[in-house]
């Protein structure tokens, strides 16, 4: 029972805290302030329970550094879900598939400029990262061939 409620911890709080990177990260400051509370009361409580007569009970520190390795895990995917913030996309198109990739992209209300270089075009594009996907699956129905850049920005 021990080693099962400090593995569920484990995985809870360090789930909680990679949140937290991503909040903040997106200029939640509160919200990653609260987050960062209630890993740090996760934490304390843990540990303190890991560290008690450890010697004699390894145990309980192998169930902590599994919920360590699955709450990693689980934050990481918890993040792509939620997906929060805004993609820059610049793309390198074949100069006949321009205007098609500008009309769809208008047509799914993406913001985008078209610019000119010597060898063709790139097309800059942002979206939000929740449709990264959806975004990519439009150039490659437009060009299959299609160079893509991709970076997560902030918009001001």
């Amino acid at each position: 029972m021990v080693y099962t409620a400090i593995f569920v911890f484990k995985i809870i709080e360090d789930a909680l805290a990679t949140l937290r990177l991503i909040v903040v990260s997106n200029g939640k400051k509160v919200l990653g302030a609260i987050l960062q509370f209630i890993c740090t009361i996760i934490w304390v409580i843990l540990s303190g329970s890991v560290l008690i007569d450890f010697f004699n009970d390894f145990g309980k520190v192998i169930a902590f550094a599994l919920g360590a390795l699955v709450g990693s895990y689980l934050g990481s995917f918890i993040e792509e879900k939620i997906a929060l913030g805004t993609n820059l996309f610049v793309i390198k198109v074949k100069e006949e598939n321009t205007s098609s990739l500008i009309y769809k992209f208008k047509r799914n209300n993406l913001i985008c400029y078209k610019v000119f270089t010597s060898s063709g075009s790139v097309i800059i594009a942002i979206g939000k990262r929740k449709i990264t996907k959806k975004i990519i699956a439009i150039i490659n129905s437009v060009d299959s061939e299609a160079l893509i850049f991709c970076e997560k920005i902030k918009l001001f």
